[in-house]
């Protein structure tokens, strides 16, 4: 064999197994869709680490030793539910005050818009 083709092997065999665990499915769920006209997408956070070494042995007997591994981690962050042309955002948990202002925005803008769509409304009548 030639000289570090035993750890490259070992590297890439780990590398394709991360592929095979990760991939948009994994960040992004598949859609799920009530009777009604809900859809709800299920979104998280993956996290993932590795790490390879190896090294020769001076007997020849066992001319190389290594190792790898791999982590991974899959945290469900938020929810996006889709009714009609709306989508809101729901948080898992840990929503800041940050998070429940930018998810109340499009609600307060759809009050907005309707009170004054009234007041216009009252004013071409008159």
């Amino acid at each position: 064999m030639a000289e570090g083709q035993d750890i490259s092997t070992l590297i890439q065999t780990a590398m394709q197994s991360l592929r095979e665990m990760m991939d948009v499915n994994t960040v992004v769920g598949d859609i799920i869709e009530s009777d009604s006209g809900v859809a709800v997408i299920p979104v998280a956070k993956v996290c993932c680490g590795f790490i390879a070494g190896g090294g020769d042995l001076e007997k020849k007997r066992e001319p190389f030793c290594g190792g790898s591994g791999a982590g991974l981690n899959v945290q469900p962050v938020c929810f996006l539910v889709i009714s009609g042309d709306q989508v809101r955002m729901i948080p898992i948990c840990n929503a800041t005050v940050l998070d429940k202002a930018i998810e109340a925005v499009p609600l307060v803008v759809n009050q907005i818009q309707s009170i004054l769509d009234e007041k216009c409304a009252k004013t071409a009548a008159e």
